[in-house]
């Protein structure tokens, strides 16, 4: 499949029922106020577990982050696959009553107290972005694949936590899409989607491990940047092998160079930014999730592919995404959902 094919089938589902390998397969959403630490991202999953296709459900998450009380919201509901669908001929992702098309998303779900509504619009005239080359897509590796459907989305409508409601408007996030048949065993995924200092630069980057049986990889860093209407893919086999990247629990470094640019970066959050959550694994087994979208992030570029060098600074001081994928449990983090 060439690449403009590709791109108009981003957001179809790689669901088959069939499967008896176990599969998992995420769309999910997320947005920053355009000034102050408050964000949302919501998540439409399916789950299968390996060799049991019939205990397929449809899991619908919504957390609600507020740096300004520390306080954050999280809920998860989970549906029964009969009463969902994840379209693989057009964009359409139902779990319950809760729906995610193009240009809309809406649902409800409660749990651990908390209760949440949303129903918002969102647009944007971004193309979608890929962090892996574009052969890992349709091939058996990696085995969880992650791409972008609309960098640098604009939200608007409301989100109701508990007894308080939202009005989001202009708000800018993304809307992403992944999905596989095993959760990357270790890995530090970030998105800036619009920078303090350059609105309309974007950033998605990861540092993992990968698996292949019984074969693991040295950690490797794909990293796209959009910047100054330019796209920086330091995404293919040997520039990722040649990047580098490590994090903490709650600290990523990543650094990336090809001919005549220099990339790196940190990504940081304290913990009490975070919140924790259970993923299943389809082969088996449960991933701690460490989740924030009000991390901080510096970027600094580096341009030398012409005679005068130029350098940038990229920041953001609360509007980064940070996610850990981790089987350590010493971290400290409510698990909450």
């Amino acid at each position: 499949m060439d690449l403009p094919d590709f791109l108009r089938e981003v957001n179809l589902s790689r669901y088959n029922p069939e499967l008896t390998a176990g599969f998992y397969e995420s769309y999910f959403i997320r947005a920053n106020h355009p000034e102050k630490p408050l964000a949302f991202w919501l998540r439409y999953t399916l789950f299968c577990p390996r060799e049991q296709p019939e205990e397929a459900v449809g899991e619908l998450w919504g957390v609600w982050f507020d740096g300004e009380t520390g306080r954050h919201a999280v809920v998860k509901k989970t549906v029964p696959i009969t009463n969902c669908e994840f379209s693989p001929a057009r964009f359409h992702v139902r779990i319950g009553e809760a729906a995610l098309e193009p240009g809309s998303v809406q649902g409800t779900a409660a749990s651990g107290g908390h209760h949440m509504t949303w129903r918002l619009e969102y647009r944007g005239q971004e193309s979608p972005l890929l962090l892996l080359p574009l052969k890992w897509y349709t091939g058996k590796f990696p085995r969880a694949k992650s791409l972008v459907g609309l960098p640098l989305a604009r939200f608007d409508g409301f989100l109701a936590v508990d007894d308080k409601r939202y009005e989001i408007t202009g708000w800018t996030g993304s809307q992403n899409h992944n999905w596989g048949t095993r959760h990357t065993d270790d890995y530090a995924w970030g998105q800036v989607a619009g920078f303090d200092t350059h609105p309309e630069s974007f950033l998605e980057a990861a540092t993992a491990c990968l698996r292949w049986h019984s074969l693991r990889t040295p950690y490797v860093t794909p990293l796209v940047l959009r910047h100054r209407g330019e796209e920086f893919a330091l995404n293919t086999f040997f520039r990722i092998c040649d990047s580098r990247g490590s994090f903490s629990h709650f600290t990523w470094v990543f650094r990336a160079e090809t001919r005549g640019l220099l990339i790196d970066g940190t990504i940081a959050a304290p913990r009490n930014a975070f919140v924790g959550l259970a993923y299943r694994n389809p082969p088996g087994g449960v991933k701690h999730c460490l989740n924030t979208k009000i991390a901080s992030c510096e970027v600094r570029f580096e341009d030398r592919r012409e005679k005068k060098v130029k350098r940038e600074v990229l920041f953001t001081k609360n509007r980064a995404a940070f996610e850990i994928l981790t089987d350590d449990q010493d971290h400290g983090v409510p698990m909450l959902a």
